[in-house]
């Protein structure tokens, strides 16, 4: 297991003891969809819902490179915990975004309170006297039987924008008893994430628990100058999925590796025997290892890069956009290759290695991770916008604008 301490809060040595109490209840989470108490107890205790949280309210404000080791390293026990844990760090970042008194509210009587949530604008906001009216269903909120704040988006109807567009969004808290769950999470891949449906109806909010989206993409905090707070979104939206897959990638590495030697050892690879050679469970190992150490390499650079908070530069921020996309690839790649060849016993429906299959294939999928759109928002900085729009004028196409991701969906894992 990697467990590099370094610098920091000692949150990657202590997500060792998680990591293996999450491998021990892997099986049941996925059974049950959700994560057991005790595994979200031990995730809180880990220190994971503190990490971001502002200082004054207890919390670390920590870095963006431990928490990517951290996260990684509770992924080798269990994909869907490492999800959860990343969720309940990340959502607090995000609820750093909102005034003083939210802060207040969600951690006033501690740090490790866990908050949920969407940055989807799935709701509706209705201003009302003091604050706000918000109702909406918020699909995929990872650990929410467990949460006790949730921060969501909901857009506010008729208020227009400057230039003309969608309506604007806002960000709101909401205590866990104003809103209710509804049990949808059926995800062929981290199944133990319970990634289930929050439901708020006409829900009221008062003011000082709300801010404008905008802020939190454009690291603008109303009542925090921490670097982890003011980051562009951009820069760390890969932060919050693709270390998971590393952890998860190199625990299967572990278990191929072993179960391939013990298949040579019975004789697999010799000439004349069914099945693959010797020369392919050797390259098979050395590609898969090297894409997931290239992977690793890749994604602390993002991070260490990302803990430089507002003086991250738009370009630095579109080479971690790619980075993310490409160490995920790697990893697709990497895990794909040893599950083709580790024999009718590693697909078994109690493999652990067919599992993280699953898991890394569904975990590729989010938004955040997309290879194509990272390529455009990565060129753009190479390719002349108007060498773009004269090739688009040849050849009777309008060349399309590069997307902005978001964090649309980061409770989701597939």
């Amino acid at each position: 297991m990697h467990t590099q301490t370094g610098r920091g809060t000692g949150l990657v040595a202590r997500s060792a003891g998680l990591a293996e109490l999450a491998r021990r209840h892997a099986p049941d989470a996925e059974d049950q969809r959700r994560l057991a108490p005790d595994v979200v107890e031990r995730m809180l205790a880990t220190g994971f819902a503190r990490h971001f949280v502002p200082a004054a309210f207890g919390g670390t404000e920590g870095t963006f490179e431990e928490f990517n080791a951290a996260v990684a390293t509770v992924a080798e026990g269990c994909a869907a915990t490492a999800w959860c844990a990343s969720v309940a760090a990340s959502l607090a970042r995000m609820a750093a975004c909102l005034p003083r008194e939210a802060h207040a509210g969600i951690w006033g009587e501690g740090p490790d309170a866990f908050v949920v949530g969407s940055l989807s604008p799935a709701g509706k906001a209705v201003p009302v006297p003091g604050g706000w009216s918000v109702s909406g269903s918020w699909a995929y909120i990872s650990g929410v039987d467990h949460s006790d704040w949730a921060v969501l988006c909901a857009v506010v109807p008729g208020a227009g924008s400057t230039p003309p567009g969608p309506p604007p969004a806002r960000l709101f808290a909401l205590p866990r008893t104003d809103y209710a769950v509804k049990d949808t999470w059926t995800g062929s891949g981290m199944r133990g994430t319970g990634s289930n449906t929050l439901i708020a109806e006409e829900v009221f909010v008062p003011e000082s628990r709300s801010a404008e989206r905008q802020r939190l993409f454009d690291g603008l905090p109303l009542a925090s100058d921490a670097d982890c707070h003011t980051v562009p979104i951009q820069a760390v939206n890969g932060l919050s999925c693709a270390p998971i897959a590393l952890g998860a990638a190199r625990e299967a590495l572990r278990l191929w590796t072993g179960d391939t030697v013990q298949r040579l050892e019975r004789g697999a690879g010799r000439p004349g025997v069914p099945g693959p050679s010797r020369s392919t469970y050797e390259a098979v190992l050395t590609r898969s290892a090297g894409e997931i150490d290239a992977a690793a390499l890749l994604l602390e650079r993002a991070a260490r890069l990302a803990d430089g908070g507002s003086r991250v530069t738009a370009e630095e921020t579109s080479r971690n956009v790619r980075d993310y996309a490409m160490a995920t690839e790697l990893l697709v790649n990497a895990v794909n290759r040893m599950f083709a060849t580790a024999g009718t016993s590693g697909q078994t429906s109690d493999s652990p290695l067919q599992r993280i299959w699953r898991d890394v294939n569904s975990i590729a999928t989010h938004i955040a991770l997309a290879f194509d759109p990272a390529a455009a928002q990565y060129a753009s900085h190479s390719f002349p916008a108007d060498a773009a729009r004269s090739a688009g004028r040849r050849s009777g196409h309008r060349p399309a604008a590069t997307p902005r991701l978001t964090w649309s969906a980061l409770q989701r894992p597939a």
